[in-house]
C-alpha cells in the first residue's frame, strides 16, 4: 500500500525506518511531507523515499496517510489537507491529544485510526494502543497493525477512551521509569560508586527486570516477592519506599496524566462551558 507521512519528526522516522527494514514498506512507495527543506534532504538521503514540501503533495495517491505532526501544528494541517483526502484513503494519527472527532472535523474525513505510541518504539520496544473508526477498511486496518507491530507491541481497542488511559500508563510511563532510573543512579553515586558504573547498573537492572516480567508472564507482585527475602536488604529498602508513599505517588501521577490527557482532548472552550 502506498504510504505517505505528514511530518518527518523522530517518531515518524522511527516508524518509517523500521517498516522499511522489515520490508513492510518499499522506499519507492513512500512520500514524506515535511516543510523544512533541510529535514527533507536528510530523510531522502537516509531512506531513499520521496519527499514533498506540503502535506497536500505528500498524500497524492497514498492509501495510508500517517499524520505525525506536533499538536500545535495540527491546525495548519487541517487548512492544508482538510477536504482533500479521497474516499479510499485512511489517516493514521499519532498526534497526542487529538481525538477522532476533532480529526474528522478538521480533516473532513472519517476513515481514521488514532494511535498512542511511546518513545521506546524508536528501538522496536514500544507499546502502541490504537483504535479505528468503522469507515476503516480491512486492508487499511491490516496495514496499520503491521506498521505498528514494527514498533513493538500493538494493542487494538474498540473504545477510544482507553487511549487517554494508555497515555497515562504507557505514553507517559517511560518518563516515570527514567525518573526512577535517574534516582537509582544518584543513589549509587551517593554510596560511592562511579557515575558511569551506577548508570550501567541502573539501566540494565530496569531493562532486565522488564524483560523478565514480559517473558515469564508472572505478575510484578509475585516477581517482587521472589526478590524479597524476609529481613533482608530488599525488604529494608521496600519498607522505606512504602513509608515514602511510592506506590500511591505513582498511582496519583498516572491519574493526573489521565486527567490532563482528557483536558487536552476537549475542544477549546469546553472546559469553561462545563
Amino acid at each position: 500500500m502506498r504510504t505517505s507521512f505528514i511530518g518527518g519528526g523522530v517518531m515518524a522516522e522511527a516508524m518509517l525506518a523500521r517498516a522499511l527494514a522489515a520490508g513492510l514498506l518499499q522506499a519507492g512507495e513512500v512520500c514524506v511531507g515535511e516543510p523544512v527543506a533541510a529535514r527533507r534532504e536528510v530523510l531522502a538521503a537516509a531512506h531513499s523515499v520521496g519527499v514533498a514540501a506540503t502535506g497536500r503533495e505528500a498524500i497524492a495517491g497514498a492509501g495510508l496517510v500517517v499524520l505525525a505532526v506536533k499538536p500545535q501544528h495540527l491546525g495548519h494541517v487541517y487548512q492544508e489537507v482538510g477536504g482533500h483526502l479521497q474516499a479510499g484513503q485512511t489517516v493514521l494519527s499519532i498526534v497526542a491529544g487529538a481525538p477522532l472527532a476533532a480529526l474528522a472535523a478538521g480533516l473532513k474525513h472519517h476513515a481514521l485510526i488514532r494511535v498512542m505510541p511511546n518513545t521506546p518504539a524508536q528501538v522496536g520496544a514500544g507499546v502502541s494502543v490504537w483504535t479505528a473508526t468503522r469507515e476503516v477498511g480491512t486492508e487499511a486496518r491490516s496495514a496499520a497493525a503491521a506498521l505498528l507491530g514494527c514498533l513493538g507491541t500493538a494493542v487494538e481497542v474498540a473504545d477510544e477512551g482507553y487511549l487517554d488511559m494508555a497515555t497515562a500508563i504507557s505514553g507517559s510511563g517511560p518518563a516515570y521509569v527514567f525518573a526512577f532510573m535517574e534516582a537509582l543512579v544518584e543513589a549509587g553515586v551517593l554510596l560511592g560508586m562511579p557515575r558511569e558504573m551506577a548508570r550501567t547498573l541502573a539501566v540494565e537492572t530496569v531493562a532486565g527486570s522488564g524483560r523478565l516480567a514480559s517473558e515469564s508472564g508472572e505478575s510484578p507482585a509475585l516477581l517482587r516477592e521472589r526478590v524479597t527475602s524476609p529481613g533482608g536488604t530488599t525488604a529494608a529498602a521496600l519498607r522505606v519506599l512504602e513509608q515514602q508513599g511510592m506506590r500511591s505517588a505513582i498511582i496519583e501521577a498516572a491519574a493526573a496524566a489521565h486527567r490532563r490527557a482528557q483536558e487536552l482532548g476537549r475542544p477549546k472552550g469546553a472546559e469553561g462551558a462545563a
